[in-house]
């Protein structure tokens, strides 16, 4: 079964086919001919997930997923959220999120940097649309650890564990991560099938 990833980053689609049972192929936007920056206007991570795979099923008439993920800071009120990828303003590489969160958080203990990564999957199988979520609690570090994964792997500690998602490797990390649960969800759906 082939199906596409609606994303251009390289890193996730790597993470998910990692993930995947052999006889699933994943295929990026960019494997498409597609070079669009498909729009994520809505205010929820589903929402997001939705209207990104919905974009690529009316375009290219294909399966398709896409996912959403939001880094959920409690001394943040939330924040980042549904504007994890772009916090530090369009355009901002990953460093800059980093580097904005560090500073806000910058005399909060670290006990009170509590904080989740959750991950929604909006899947359209054959016409259908199917959701799954993924969660991994834990703390936001005083200062970035280990030089792996991207985003905020450096300095999200996953609860239960002595390193950050950036001093994991890539296995470990996908099989307690946020979107590693949600796409276990999907892969669950996808063998029942």
């Amino acid at each position: 079964m082939d199906l596409i990833f609606a994303t251009h980053n390289r890193h996730k689609v790597s993470e998910v086919q990692a993930m995947l049972p052999a006889g699933i192929h994943v295929r990026s936007l960019s494997d498409l001919g597609c070079d669009e920056d498909i729009p994520e206007t809505a205010d929820t991570l589903q929402g997001n997930a939705l209207q990104k795979a919905q974009f690529v099923h009316e375009r290219y008439h294909c399966n398709c997923f896409a996912d959403d993920t939001g880094l959920e800071i409690d001394a943040l009120d939330g924040r980042p959220g549904v504007y994890s990828a772009r916090y530090a303003g369009e355009g901002c590489s990953f460093d800059d999120n980093v580097r904005k969160v560090l500073a806000e958080l910058e005399n909060v203990p670290l006990e009170q940097r509590t904080a989740r990564f959750r991950t929604v999957v909006a899947l359209i199988l054959d016409g259908r649309t199917y959701f799954f979520e993924g969660k991994v609690e834990g703390l936001m570090t005083l200062e970035r650890h280990g030089v792996e994964g991207f985003g905020y792997d450096p300095i999200f500690l996953p609860e239960g564990y002595g390193q950050t998602f950036a001093e994991m490797d890539a296995s470990e990390k996908n099989r307690i991560s946020h979107r590693g649960r949600a796409m276990a969800k999907m892969v669950g759906f996808l063998e029942r099938l």
